[in-house]
């Protein structure tokens, strides 16, 4: 009877284990090939049920899709492009003025007057750093009936600051400042026209210096500080040179009027400058431009000041027409007038600085970029 157990029981077990063994599910499954129809999904939202009671104010809108609105692509769409520190200006001017006359019983000349004038701005701001540049151009003559033509405006001036701030909380700036000022054309003391006065880079003025700035947000006021400044005054027509012109050392001269030793051609000096530069609107189209620079020498004559003030108000009349009113005024100890010479050539008396006014009105065409 043990031995009929023992048996019924190894059989049993044979059977159980393979049934298991058909019947049993692989915990693996076997990979299935992906259906390649895409299917869409589409949502179907109900509209809302009516509000029944409606405050007062409340606007309702039912969301409806409508193509009625929607317009064909005209431009090209303006893609994204990295924002430029640098702001650029560009100014063009050009004013004129005419007078004529036909059998006018009260008399005079007809003439005519113009100004051209351009202007370019490329200033520089980014956090810590800020670099200003302006260059101006100035022109203008005058020609009379009767009469050659005459200078009127003559100007090259560039200007160039660099400043470095410690947080960009703070408008006071660690500054380095270039300035340079020429002209193109010869200058005369009309009606003399035979001997120059001035010419291109005669006089030429470099001022080379540091120190700190104060700059608003905006840039409209400036307030330059530099103790420490170097102005070299060029002078490289030789004629003028010789005869000492704007300060440079003149012509070493024999009894008989030889030139022994040509005149020097630059003078320079180290000094204290201060320049500022405003500009604000009075009214909506009236825009006032102030600019002055003082320096004085500190191995000349310290506390004696030379000084170059522009104050210009420019009235906007419409996008290409304006009007303009300046002044302008200079001081310098080194330019002389009124230089006396005896018969033989001898200067008897040097002259003496004084005061230099120009006034300005101007109305004509401008052009901004």
């Amino acid at each position: 009877m043990p031995n009929c157990s023992l048996g019924k029981c190894i059989l049993f077990s044979l059977v159980f284990t393979i049934c298991n063994f058909l019947t049993a599910q692989d915990s693996i499954p076997p990979s299935v090939d992906l259906d390649s129809i895409a299917i869409d999904t589409i949502v179907i939202r109900a509209v809302q049920d009516k509000i029944k009671i409606v405050p007062r104010g409340v606007n309702l809108y039912h969301p409806v899709i409508s193509f009625n609105s929607t317009k064909p692509l005209l431009k090209p769409i303006k893609r994204f492009r990295v924002p430029s520190f640098w702001d650029n200006k560009n100014e063009l001017g050009l004013s004129l003025s005419e007078v004529a006359f036909v059998n006018w019983n009260a008399g005079g000349d007809n003439s005519v007057s113009a100004l051209g004038s351009m202007r370019f701005v490329r200033n520089y701001k980014f956090r810590y750093v800020q670099w200003n540049n302006d260059l101006v151009l100035r022109f203008g003559w005058n020609a009379q009936e009767g009469r050659k033509w005459r200078k009127t405006d003559d100007a090259i001036r560039l200007s160039s600051t660099f400043g470095y701030r410690q947080d960009t909380i703070t408008n006071w700036y660690y500054s380095a400042k270039l300035n340079f000022n020429t002209q193109f054309a010869d200058g005369f003391k009309y009606p003399n026209r035979d001997t120059p006065i001035s010419r291109f880079m005669s006089p030429g003025y470099l001022f080379i210096g540091g120190g700190a700035s104060y700059i608003t947000e905006a840039g409209k006021f400036n307030l330059y500080i530099s103790p420490f400044t170097h102005k070299s005054t060029y002078v490289l027509d030789q004629t003028l040179a010789n005869k000492g012109a704007f300060g440079v050392k003149k012509a070493l001269l024999d009894d008989d009027g030889n030139v022994i030793q040509e005149g020097e051609n630059v003078f320079a000096e180290l000094g204290f400058l201060i320049t500022n530069k405003w500009e604000t609107d009075l009214t909506k189209n009236v825009l006032m431009t102030h600019r002055i620079s003082l320096y004085s020498d500190y191995l000349r004559s310290f506390g004696n000041v030379d000084v170059d003030w522009e104050l210009n108000f420019k009235f906007t009349v419409n996008e290409y027409i304006s009007a303009t009113v300046g002044t302008h005024v200079i001081y310098d100890d080194d330019i002389l007038f009124d230089e006396q010479k005896a018969a033989d050539g001898t200067v008897i008396d040097p002259g003496e600085p004084r005061i230099q006014f120009k006034q300005t009105l101007g109305i004509g065409m401008a052009y901004s970029f």
